[in-house]
């Protein structure tokens, strides 16, 4: 498959690029520094920030597939979510290219966003504690962080496009299992972490699954 790979040197990014290869995909990697790059590899330059809309619709032009592992890793960079998606979805469109797989994040399935202004109180998925407890300190300590991947995953809800969002919980570098949990639609009860590892797995696993596409899909260890 030729894959495109946007923020590959990222966390997720870099479980993407690493296993995607090892699997003798041809990969093309978006990174706004490609001196970090772990692989040699295809890349392309771009600051999803302010994206060159040419840089990335070279990036996506013939691609089966985009994979973004596109995040904030604080509230203080929130928004490179939105923006960048946003960009990512136009160059695909003007490219022909049609799959994306993104990163979001457990709590993103119950974040206002004015296109979904009234979600769910709780997620099905979530037990009592991650419901009274821990949703109550991640959403103070990151609320800006869900806003912004709540925010994207509108963006590609609204492309057209054929998506998917998998949202995990407290990502670890842990190695790779591949025996994690998933879910449609909802977290996963008892799912407080899983390896950034097992996350790349499951984004790469979705290509080969067409009933992936449109879903939301929960994922812990």
């Amino acid at each position: 498959m030729k894959l495109t790979i946007i923020a590959a040197t990222g966390g997720v990014g870099r479980e993407l690029l690493q296993q995607a290869v090892a699997a003798g995909h041809d990969v093309t990697a978006v990174v706004r520094n490609p001196g970090k790059l772990s692989r040699q590899v295809r890349s392309v330059t771009a600051d999803l920030t302010a994206a060159d809309p040419a840089a990335l619709e070279t990036a996506v032009a013939g691609s089966d597939a985009v994979l973004s592992g596109l995040g904030p890793h604080s509230n203080s960079d929130a928004g490179i979510a939105t923006q960048g998606t946003g960009a990512i979805v136009a160059a695909m469109k003007a490219a022909g290219a049609r799959r994306i797989v993104a990163v979001s994040a457990a709590p993103v399935g119950v974040v206002p966003t004015p296109g979904r202004p009234s979600p769910p109180k709780h997620d099905p998925g979530d037990g009592f504690f991650m419901r009274h407890l821990f949703s109550r300190v991640a959403s103070v300590m990151f609320g800006k962080v869900y806003d912004d991947l709540a925010q994207m995953e509108d963006i590609l809800a609204g492309s057209g496009l054929d998506w998917t969002v998998v949202r995990p919980p407290q990502l670890t570098d842990k190695p790779l299992t591949g025996t994690y949990r998933t879910a449609y639609g909802q977290n996963l009860r008892g799912g407080w972490s899983v390896p950034r590892a097992d996350v790349a797995h499951l984004m790469l696993a979705v290509l080969g699954q067409p009933e992936t596409i449109g879903q939301v899909i929960g994922i812990a260890s």
